[in-house]
């Protein structure tokens, strides 16, 4: 799907949101899960509503929502390279405080919470997160700021810095260092080579998901070898 417009400029009600939205989860129907709520997510672009979207997305992906908000980001990014840092700073705002939501969930509700995480939530596995206990042991500042740059599942380490009593400052602040680095790079990039990135994106999604997947168990192998 080719983003048209941003939301700054766009008349759509809120009826024509909802359409837009609905229209392209419709058209994704030939793909997999993951590809329909990625195209319902970059339909997101196209609605007076992709800022407020775009800080929801990340503050929702920070402890429980399975697509990262680099999707949304880079579609408004393309749309606008010009505002690219901008729709960066949303991210970061948006993904650090749902950071601080997860560890609330960890802290307080985990025990009520754990069985739907573990059911529904990809990324949490019952050996993922004793590998983030353990890497916690070592070195949680690290560890907080490698899942926050890297495809390793943010989420699981925010929750689990409340489970484990992680100080509030220490994920606040490391979550902000890569969170930052994350989204800045990816607004640095747009604002670079614009469309071609997201085009790219289009192209190659589906090898793109395998290499994600790669990367993600390559990240708790790493995890659970360097904390030796």
């Amino acid at each position: 799907m080719i983003v048209k417009s941003t939301v700054e400029g766009d008349s759509m009600d809120s009826k024509e949101t909802v359409t837009a939205v609905e229209e392209a989860a419709a058209n994704a129907a030939s793909g997999g899960p993951i590809r329909k709520l990625y195209d319902w997510c970059i339909a997101w672009a196209d609605t007076p509503y992709a800022t407020p979207a775009l800080f929801v997305m990340s503050f929702a992906e920070s402890s429980f929502f399975p697509i990262p908000p680099d999707v949304l980001q880079i579609a408004l990014s393309v749309a606008k390279p010009t505002r690219s840092f901008f729709y960066a700073a949303v991210s970061v705002v948006g993904s650090v405080l749902g950071g601080v939501l997860g560890w609330v969930i960890g802290y307080c509700l985990w025990t009520a919470l754990a069985p739907y995480f573990f059911d529904f939530v990809p990324g949490f596995t019952t050996a993922n997160f004793e590998l983030v206990r353990d890497w916690y042991h070592g070195n949680a500042f690290a560890s907080i700021l490698l899942a926050s740059f890297t495809p390793i599942p943010y989420k699981i380490f925010t929750i689990a810095s409340g489970v484990f009593h992680v100080g509030l400052p220490v994920l606040i602040v490391a979550s902000l260092v890569g969170r930052s680095a994350r989204f800045f790079l990816v607004a640095a990039v747009i604002y670079k080579f614009g469309p071609k990135v997201k085009e790219y994106i289009e192209k190659y999604f589906n090898i793109a998901t395998v290499v994600m997947a790669i990367l993600l168990v390559g990240g708790f192998v790493a995890i659970k070898y360097l904390k030796h």
